[in-house]
């Protein structure tokens, strides 16, 4: 997110000085997916892969975008103009990553409005899921980590905290919910999900809950990711992208399963209006504001999840 510096000659919609967030996912806007509105999987910026993204590994050659200038390929249609000024600073540049992403979960799962949700991850994409499945009308959203300052955040949004390093989360939920299941699932953790002590990596354990915990004929949307190969993977079979969980159940539910990276063009625009509205303010997920240069201290600090950080803004 930033303010235009610079135009090219082939730029109409866009002048120096304008506010902008760009998608974290980079898209041409032509191609058949993008015409489709399924611009995380534009076919045309990263020939031989479904997609593009800054600063992703595999995903073209885009440097990231935590930099004091971004090039922004075709930006009339990548970039989202905002209003002039400094207003709502801190929740338009939620627009550009976890805002739609976490809304994006939501939609992958099916969900309508009434519908109770489980989350699995408190991270900011897992509480921008459980803060779009408040927003758009859940009668309960349950959400599932052991960080106890991600458990605070998601109670302080109206969703009920789940601490499965205490015992299974499935079995919690259906407890609290006198031994029924929830209409949809979200998963906003992907194949670096944990054991319940936190210390080692259990790729399918979050796919595995949420077939156990959604009702038959109920939705789970993955927004989490899931990688073709993860050399650090736990057993050989998971690091070559192959994950073990219960296909035999999820067939015996009819539940059906929704993946994959988040458009944010599909839905940038709306939440951009909802944020200037004052309907939604997803920026409660912000922990810090700090320098670029403070960033590699920020990341490792995120990484080990101590001293409350959440979500860290970088300012060039």
């Amino acid at each position: 997110m930033g303010i235009v510096d610079e135009v090219g000659a082939g730029v109409t919609l866009l002048k120096k000085g304008d506010r902008v967030v760009m998608p974290f996912n980079v898209a041409c806007g032509r191609c058949l997916n993008c015409e489709e509105g399924k611009s995380a999987f534009c076919t045309h910026v990263n020939p031989g892969f479904a997609g593009g993204a800054y600063g992703y590994v595999a995903m073209g050659p885009y440097q990231g975008g935590q930099a004091e200038y971004v090039k922004v390929p075709f930006a009339d249609f990548n970039a989202l103009k905002l209003p002039p000024g400094t207003e709502h600073e801190e929740d338009f540049a939620l627009l550009a990553d976890i805002f739609p992403t976490g809304w994006h979960g939501v939609e992958l799962s099916g969900f309508r409005p009434g519908e109770s949700v489980a989350v699995f991850g408190a991270g900011p994409v897992g509480l921008m899921a459980g803060y779009s499945a408040v927003l758009r009308g859940a009668s309960e959203v349950y959400v599932v980590d052991r960080v106890p300052e991600r458990l605070q955040k998601a109670k302080e949004i109206g969703c009920i905290p789940i601490d499965f390093s205490k015992s299974d989360p499935a079995e919690q939920i259906k407890a609290l919910r006198g031994g029924r299941e929830v209409d949809r699932g979200v998963d906003a953790v992907g194949y670096q999900a944990t054991s319940a002590d936190g210390k080692s990596e259990k790729p399918n354990a979050v796919l595995e809950a949420l077939i156990a915990v959604v009702r038959p004929t109920g939705g789970l949307g993955i927004p989490g990711l899931y990688v073709p190969s993860d050399p650090g993977a736990p057993d050989s079979a998971s690091a070559k992208g192959y994950i073990s969980f219960p296909f035999g159940k999820l067939f015996e539910k009819g539940l059906s399963i929704g993946t994959g990276q988040c458009n944010v063009k599909t839905y940038n625009r709306y939440l951009r209006d909802l944020i200037i509205a004052g309907k939604a303010k997803p920026s409660f997920v912000v922990s810090h504001n700090l320098s670029l240069d403070e960033a590699t201290s920020a990341y490792d600090k995120f990484d080990k999840r101590i001293d409350g950080y959440t979500k860290v803004l970088l300012h060039p």
